[in-house]
């Protein structure tokens, strides 16, 4: 990886910035930070080159894809805030790919850009080729699993109140039978593919709850992102689900989706990931689960002493969350639906990513 990795960065170092700042004069952090990131994730290789279609011209999709990243680095809240900077700063526009002012889409047509990089997953698709082509080749030591709560501007949808099957009271009578227990979503993942597992998981908008650090309880409305995340601070996937799905349901699609992409060797969990179910699937995959007791399922079993110390890595993902949080918009979620949140995430996931991965070669 370090090898990989450093090649990149002596060409972005030694040929790429003298030659922009030559041609387009001093270059910021932020604008050599953005540079960096195009670089590395090259998205016009995942932009189908559309000519010959009959109607109207589409703009250069991968100029919008490149701007969407620039809005992530800048952290923006709004695309509006983007195409503003867009037209007094030349350096970042010609960046992204426009040598005019005039040149600069509309607001509409960035609109319709990104809506059409939803639904084509354009960033989860490019972060899945980053972590293939830089980690895919090497032994990971902690994958460590956390959700983060991601608050929306939409309406939450109602629930349908499921109809109980009122059960008769004392012992069931001579020959009767009772009506078998529906079994948990966690059982039925143990034989579902990835694919399977993704489609189960609810990701409407709803309203979700947790006990912060303080032990109170907090409220929001949105969605939850869920990350694996590796040593060095690098996210491996992400799933977002309703903000009401707990934790624990989304651990065995993470646990196939980032098996598929490296070899990891621990899985690490806070107390919410406490099931039985996902220690066997983790162990069935070759991983040690590190996960911590819930109280809850009766009396808290410690770890040993060897295990604490390794456990102190789980902060890791805690971390990554924060950054995507403050630094790469993931505080500011403008969108609505789920397609168009995951996708407004990912474009600060993918870039979060090629910050940290740069950070071992400087």
């Amino acid at each position: 990886m370090l090898q990989s990795i450093s090649h990149y960065w002596h060409r972005i170092q030694r040929n790429l910035f003298p030659d922009l700042q030559e041609d387009l004069g001093p270059l910021s952090e932020k604008l050599r930070k953005l540079i960096t990131v195009l670089e590395l994730v090259r998205l016009e290789e995942f932009i189908p080159h559309i000519e010959g279609c009959v109607g109207r011209p589409q703009d250069d999709r991968a100029a919008i894809a490149r701007a969407f990243v620039a809005k992530a680095v800048y952290n923006f809240s709004t695309t509006r805030m983007l195409l503003d900077r867009l037209q007094v700063d030349i350096v970042l526009r010609r960046i992204c790919g426009w040598e005019r002012r005039n040149a600069i889409p509309s607001e509409a047509t960035f609109s319709r850009g990104f809506a059409d990089f939803a639904q084509s997953k354009l960033p989860s698709r490019v972060h899945e080729a980053v972590i293939l082509n830089h980690l895919g080749t090497q032994l990971i030591g902690h994958n460590c699993r956390d959700a983060t709560a991601i608050e929306a501007r939409e309406k939450p949808v109602k629930k349908e109140r499921k109809q109980k099957h009122k059960k008769n009271r004392g012992r069931p009578k001579k020959g009767e039978e009772q009506p078998a227990k529906e079994p948990t979503r966690l059982e039925k993942q143990a034989s579902m593919t990835l694919t399977e597992m993704l489609a189960d998981l609810p990701s409407a908008c709803d309203v979700g709850s947790k006990k912060n650090s303080q032990g109170f309880v907090e409220t929001w409305i949105g969605y939850k992102l869920h990350l694996d995340v590796c040593d060095g601070e690098i996210p491996l996937s992400a799933i977002l689900t309703s903000a009401s799905v707990h934790d624990s349901q989304v651990a065995l699609p993470l646990m196939a989706m980032t098996g598929a992409r490296v070899t990891y060797l621990y899985d690490v969990m806070d107390a919410a990931y406490d099931s039985k179910d996902i220690v066997i699937q983790s162990l069935s995959d070759g991983h040690v689960p590190l996960i911590d007791s819930n109280p809850r399922r009766g009396e808290k079993v410690p770890f040993s002493p060897h295990e604490a110390e390794r456990f102190k890595v789980r902060t890791t993902v805690e971390r990554v969350n924060a950054r995507l949080k403050d630094e790469f918009g993931g505080r500011a979620v403008r969108v609505r639906g789920p397609a168009k949140v995951m996708a407004h995430l990912m474009f600060g996931v993918l870039a979060l990513t090629v910050d940290q991965l740069m950070r071992f070669v400087t």
